[in-house]
């Protein structure tokens, strides 16, 4: 296994233009739509997070299919930043709400847990 083996992720979510709101106004971003792969179930919406497929780092999206839920299951994500109480100011505005305040890891710098307008989970993660 390569180090930071993760290169991709998707959040579900089952209101995308809800979810959309959430994502842009926390991270200050837009999102693009992409386009299902040929040959892929057609019933489902993708818009993808800001990204340089060819510098490091994963890319991922927000995705919206039939049958797949949104909520806790498991695996978090973590999203960079400069300060993470930045981004965490916003959640509560966005429509999501604030899990854990952020806390320090140590050497690790530092980490908020809040929860999007969809029940995910997600992690922001600073150095300061």
């Amino acid at each position: 296994m390569k180090p930071n083996p993760v290169v991709w992720f998707e959040i579900y979510v089952q209101d995308m233009s809800r979810a959309r709101k959430f994502y842009e106004t926390v991270f200050q971003c837009q999102l693009a739509e992409l386009k299902s792969p040929e040959g892929e179930a057609q019933d489902m919406q993708m818009l993808s997070f800001p990204m340089d497929m060819s510098g490091p780092g994963a890319g991922g999206m927000l995705a919206k299919m039939d049958g797949v839920t949104s909520g806790g299951g498991g695996t978090l994500v973590y999203f960079g930043c400069e300060d993470c109480a930045v981004e965490q100011a916003r959640v509560e505005i966005a429509g999501g709400k604030v899990f854990k305040p952020k806390f320090s890891i140590g050497e690790y710098g530092y980490c908020a847990l809040v929860t999007d307008t969809e029940g995910n989970c997600i992690g922001l993660h600073s150095m300061a």
